[in-house]
């Protein structure tokens, strides 16, 4: 049977008005500890202080990831995007977490609501090359059809090797907008077979979802940090009931969910945490 990935984003870039959203290491491992009881597999996490902002300070996000991986078998994605002032180096220091399996890595600059979300290809070049040091997957983030050509030129340059696993985001404000026909066509811009997956950044319902996995989607990403909504003017009370959610799709597509050991199989890693 086919079997699709689950991964959760836990915590939101803003407070969410009606909803408590995890902040401090023991918050957010609880969360993420029962969300992968739930049935995820993989964690997106950014590297926040105490107050949720972005930062090069690795002390939060180690202390999380010893809840965590006491707790759960999950598979840790350290985060190199978000908006901020941040270096490039400061962007990439979750990749210095030796815990940190796979990262993000935006293909390029892109609108986002006021502001320009800015990831050049010298950028782009200096973060594949730390986690190439690191030994991190990478999951290259497609907001659009010329961050797929990005990758073929990387990939000519040898600054990209595969195997490629691709993440597709639709419905940031000021970027190409979530609907279903674009995202097909995203889709169809990937190399044959490619393992991708999708974030639906704002989405009110699950259809999206619903459409990616049927395009083949190898994983789908819910959590606080994309939308806190399932339906249509309906909140989650928590990441794990936006999984479970997930997870309720998942099977009534007729399709099973991936264990953390076959999401690590799916997207090429290793065995497990440290081998």
């Amino acid at each position: 049977m086919r079997k699709v990935a689950i991964a959760v984003a836990p915590v939101p870039a803003a407070p969410i008005p009606g909803v408590v959203a995890p902040l401090t290491p023991k918050e957010i491992a609880c969360e993420v500890i029962k969300a992968s009881r739930a049935g995820a597999s993989m964690v997106h996490l950014h590297v926040r202080d105490a107050s949720g902002a972005l930062t090069d300070n690795l002390g939060p996000f180690s202390r999380t990831l010893d809840r965590i991986c006491a707790g759960s078998d999950i598979i840790i994605q350290g985060s190199t995007g978000g908006l901020s002032s941040l270096t490039l180096e400061q962007r990439c220091v979750a990749v210095h977490e030796p815990r940190v399996e796979v990262a993000s890595l935006n293909m390029g600059s892109i609108n986002m609501d006021d502001d320009v979300y800015v990831n050049t290809l010298p950028d782009i070049r200096y973060w594949a090359g730390r986690m190439r040091e690191r030994g991190v997957r990478l999951e290259l983030e497609i907001f659009d059809g010329g961050m797929v050509e990005n990758v073929a030129l990387l990939a000519d340059e040898g600054c990209l090797q595969p195997p490629f696993v691709f993440g597709l985001c639709l419905g940031f404000r000021g970027g190409p907008p979530a609907q279903a026909g674009t995202l097909a066509r995203l889709a169809a811009l990937l190399p044959r077979d490619a393992v991708w997956g999708f974030v639906h950044h704002g989405m009110q319902d699950l259809s999206l979802l619903a459409t990616a996995i049927g395009l083949g989607a190898s994983f789908i990403r819910v959590g606080l940090e994309d939308s806190a909504y399932y339906a249509p003017g309906r909140l989650a009370t928590s990441n794990v009931e936006l999984v479970e959610r997930a997870v309720d799709l998942v099977h009534a597509m007729g399709l099973a969910v991936a264990t953390p050991p076959e999401a690590r199989e799916l997207l090429a890693l290793s065995a497990g945490r440290g081998a």
